[in-house]
């Protein structure tokens, strides 16, 4: 086979690999079920990768009692993932099938909060403002497909009004935001 031949065979075939995966994505995006979730951004900026924003995924991890004090005490766990109604749904593994099953989540006491402990990326375009750069009272939203096995993958960024803070003399009690993308949401 000449040069020519074998040069034309490779390229044809990282072209098939590289249709294969992209078409493997598009799938799995029409089909996969989706979330709305809150994020916390921030952004690297490394040279050798492009520019992106890593985000950190909210999620609500669901187990017993005995299992979700535990997992607090020790602000890790494993989950497996799923969309549900108010986004991210996360239910704790028992211990026998938590390493290389699902994924690890760290509680924040500070925001009494759990989060998936391995940031997302999601790459911007070269002259696309920083999304991760909020004003007052806002935050940072993400759209996700979220994949059988694996972290869950970024579709779109949206920006959104966060709820006011609950008072004790008022006694309001933390509402997450619903809706679409872009929705107002009554100011209370």
């Amino acid at each position: 086979m000449s040069p020519l031949r074998r040069g034309i065979v490779i390229a044809v075939v990282q072209a098939a690999l590289v249709l294969a995966v992209g078409g493997s994505f598009l799938y799995q995006r029409a089909t996969l079920p989706r979330a709305w979730v809150l994020t916390a951004g921030f952004d690297p900026q490394l040279p050798i990768r492009g520019r992106y924003v890593d985000l950190r995924l909210v999620i609500d991890v669901r187990g017993s009692p005995d299992e979700l004090a535990a997992a607090i005490k020790a602000q890790h766990g494993w989950v497996t993932a799923r969309a549900g109604p108010d986004g991210l749904q996360g239910e704790l593994l028992p211990d026998a099938a938590r390493p290389g099953t699902g994924l690890n989540v760290t509680y924040e006491t500070a925001r009494q909060r759990w989060f998936l402990s391995q940031p997302i990326a999601f790459f911007l375009s070269e002259h696309e403002p920083d999304p991760t750069r909020l004003e007052e009272g806002e935050e940072l939203w993400a759209e996700v497909t979220v994949p059988p096995h694996g972290a869950p993958r970024p579709i779109r960024l949206d920006r959104r009004r966060a709820p006011p803070a609950p008072s004790a003399e008022d006694g309001l009690t933390p509402v997450e935001p619903a809706g679409e993308p872009g929705e107002q949401r009554p100011e209370q």
